[in-house]
C-alpha cells in the first residue's frame, strides 16, 4: 500500500490550496486519516484528522481556515486550505491509520509568500 499526496505548491498569502492523498492499494479497517506538516527546524505536527465516523479535529492555528474531508470509496483524504499564511508553509504529509498499522505519504511542499 502506498499513499500518494498531491496538490502542494507556491501561493501568496490569503490564497487557497487543496491537498489530496489517495491510497494505491486496499487498506482495511481504516480508523482515521490525517494531515501532518513539518517546517524546517520544527517537529512534525498534526494539522487535521478525520475518523472513520467522520469526526474531525484541527490544530488550533488552522481552525476556521482548513477543512479535512474523506472519500471512503476512493480511500482518499483531502485538505482544503484557505487564507493561507506564511507560517503554514511546510511539507505536508498524509497518514492513514488502521488495524494493520500507520501509513504515510511522501509529503508535498506548501510554500506561502507574504
Amino acid at each position: 500500500v502506498q499513499l500518494q499526496a498531491s496538490g502542494g505548491g507556491l501561493v501568496q498569502a490569503w490564497e487557497s490550496l487543496r491537498l489530496s492523498c489517495a491510497a494505491s492499494g486496499r487498506i482495511f479497517n481504516i480508523n482515521g486519516m490525517g494531515w501532518y506538516r513539518q517546517a524546517p527546524g520544527k517537529q512534525r505536527e498534526l494539522v487535521a484528522e478525520i475518523t472513520s465516523g467522520g469526526s474531525t479535529s484541527y490544530l488550533d492555528s488552522v481552525k476556521g481556515r482548513f477543512t479535512i474531508s474523506r472519500d471512503n470509496a476512493k480511500n482518499t483524504v483531502y485538505l482544503q486550505m484557505n487564507s493561507l499564511k506564511p507560517e503554514d508553509a511546510a511539507v505536508y504529509y498524509c497518514s492513514f491509520w488502521a488495524v494493520t498499522g500507520k501509513y504515510w505519504g511522501q509529503g508535498t511542499q506548501v510554500t506561502v509568500s507574504s
